[in-house]
Formats: structure tokens, C-alpha cells, sequence
């Protein structure tokens, strides 16, 4: 074997494998949005219990949880029949995510299945060793009681990940209170879907600056809860504008990123980004998070969006689960 050769195959078997599973309606609807995207180097998984919307999702394998007790019907927005139906389906997810060395698990929080099954799965993927970023939507602030059992699964699925970014809808306003309700919902499944994308297509696939899976470990397996803001800039400075945007509107919130455990920081550009600007984005970060453990970044070159750069922050470990009200 010639020692080309001999890097093609240890390549191959470096690359981490990548499984991203949406549960329950919401998470369902994001998987959707992120295989028609086509990511690249991630297998997709669709679970549901409720199959009349299960059949409408695009992914790269369905699951109907709790057939057995639920017979396709959903859950009714009770989480402990969610909790169940994952455990009834629990050998078919863990079958599907075996060989996985980095899972997402995306769901919407204060429902039934999302909510009910979102831990078991996690705990699953916790016990097999995998790397385990959860992805979360909460209800809006005036959804009382939702929210109430949207912070108790948030609460519960955070000792099972390495880390779990937390969305608020309530936060959505900053970013999308004027569109239609589809359309303000839409973003979140952008939001999420694209931080996804980004981050696998980055450490599966060569870019314009790698990140790789050990930097996402050293940056996620503390644990606690993550936060997720996005910028988008063209013209003069548009590097600092980007990622100062990224920072200032999060969507979860954080009044003091200052004692932010780590940043990672993705960056997307047309041909004419430059080295030199991917670089500023670390020194800006800095500057503004100057008691970060560790920052870590990737960068991509997308011909579509030419003249403009945009950056996605995620901030892991700005609150602990169990302060979060």
C-alpha cells in the first residue's frame, strides 16, 4: 500500500459519522427543512408518533414511535406518552444511530412527544458514548403552562447531553416579529437547520477552514445549557458587523456572555472571503467573551451568497439547566 494510499483509508475512517434525528412535530419539521437542503456526510432520521405527519416529512428514515400503544394516532400532548413511546422504539432508534460518533437531537419542548421522548433517546446515545448536542425550542413566554413543562424536559434532557442549545419563540420577535406566523416559525427551522448543516458539512468535508470533531468536543462535552445567534453583513466591515450581530441576538436570554464556557463560531462567504477576515472573527470573539475556555472555528466558501459573510455563534455553557425559569 503507498503511503497516499495508507491517508485515503485512516481519512475515511477519521471521518466522524453524523446522525441528526428530529422528534415529534417540531423536530420533524426541521429535519425536513435540513433534507432538502441536502447535507452533505449525515444520515436523517424522522420520529414521530403521530403518522398523518410523519408521511409529509422528508428525511432518510421514519420512525413511528409507540405503534403499539398509540397506533399512529399521537400523543395528545402528554410527554409522559411520549417517554413511552420512545421506550416501546427505543431498539429501532438505537439500531438507526449505531455507528454515530456525533448525534443531534432536535425537538420543540411543552408538547407530548418532543417533550416525553427527547431524554430517552438522549440517554441512550449518552450510554453508547456519542457526542450529543441537543437542539430545542421553547414555547412563548405567554404559553404558561407549556412552558412550565417545556423547562422541566429542557431541565431533564440537559444531564443526558454534552450540550443542548435552547431556542426561545419568545426571542423570535427581535428577529421575525413582523412576518406572518408561518414564516416567523420558519426562521427558527432555519436557524437550527442551518447551524446544523454548517457544523457537520464542516468536520465531514474539507473547507476553507476545518473544524474538526475533537474541537467540537472540547467545546460542547461540558455540558449545560448553549446559546444560538446568527449575523449576516455585506460592504465595509462586515466580518465585525457580523458577528457583533451574532452575539447581540441570541436567542435564548443571556444577559452576560462573559462567563461563556466556550464559542464556537461558523463562518460562510462567498469566493471574495478572505483568510484574513476569518481570522478577525476569533480576535473579535476575544475581545468580547475575554473569559472563554475555549473557541474554536470553521469556515465555508458558498458561491451563492457572494459579497456577503454570515456567521453562526453558539455560546455553550451560559447557564446552568437548573436556573433556567
Amino acid at each position: 500500500m503507498t503511503l497516499d494510499s495508507r491517508i485515503m483509508e485512516l481519512a475515511r475512517a477519521a471521518k466522524p459519522a453524523v446522525a441528526i434525528i428530529g422528534l415529534g412535530g417540531a423536530g420533524c419539521n426541521i429535519v425536513s427543512w435540513i433534507a432538502q437542503k441536502e447535507i452533505a456526510g449525515s444520515k436523517i432520521i424522522a420520529a414521530d408518533t403521530d403518522a398523518a405527519h410523519l408521511v409529509e416529512v422528508k428525511s432518510d428514515v421514519k420512525i413511528l414511535m409507540g405503534e403499539e400503544n398509540y397506533h399512529g394516532k399521537g400523543c395528545g400532548g402528554y410527554a409522559e406518552r411520549g417517554t413511552e413511546a420512545a421506550k416501546e422504539s427505543i431498539g429501532e432508534i438505537k439500531k438507526e444511530l449505531l455507528g454515530s460518533n456525533l448525534v443531534f437531537i432536535i425537538a420543540g419542548m411543552g408538547g407530548g412527544t418532543g417533550t416525553g421522548s427527547a431524554t430517552v433517546v438522549a440517554e441512550a446515545t449518552h450510554e453508547a458514548g456519542i457526542l450529543t448536542i441537543g437542539c430545542v425550542m421553547m414555547p412563548f413566554g405567554y404559553e404558561l403552562l407549556k412552558r412550565k413543562k417545556a423547562i422541566m424536559g429542557i431541565k431533564s434532557l440537559a444531564e443526558k447531553c454534552d450540550s443542548l442549545v435552547v431556542i426561545d419563540n419568545s426571542r423570535l420577535r427581535a428577529v421575525a416579529g413582523a412576518l406572518p406566523l408561518r414564516e416567523g416559525f420558519a426562521i427558527a427551522n432555519e436557524f437550527v437547520g442551518a447551524f446544523i448543516k454548517n457544523i457537520s458539512e464542516t468536520i465531514t468535508h474539507a473547507s476553507l477552514v476545518n473544524l474538526d470533531y475533537s474541537d467540537l468536543r472540547s467545546v460542547v462535552e461540558r455540558g449545560g445549557i448553549s446559546s444560538i445567534g446568527i449575523g449576516e453583513a455585506q460592504g465595509e466591515n462586515r466580518i465585525q458587523k457580523a458577528v457583533e450581530l451574532a452575539l447581540a441576538s441570541p436567542l435564548l436570554d443571556v444577559s452576560d456572555i462573559s462567563g461563556t464556557y466556550g464559542v464556537l463560531i461558523h463562518i460562510t462567504g462567498g469566493e471574495d472571503m478572505t483568510l484574513g477576515e476569518v481570522t478577525q472573527a476569533g480576535e473579535i470573539i476575544i475581545q468580547k467573551a475575554p473569559n472563554t475556555g475555549r473557541i474554536v472555528w470553521g469556515a465555508k466558501v458558498d458561491e451563492s451568497i457572494e459579497g456577503t459573510v454570515r456567521v453562526i455563534a453558539v455560546l455553550t455553557g451560559v447557564m446552568d439547566p437548573k436556573k433556567l425559569v
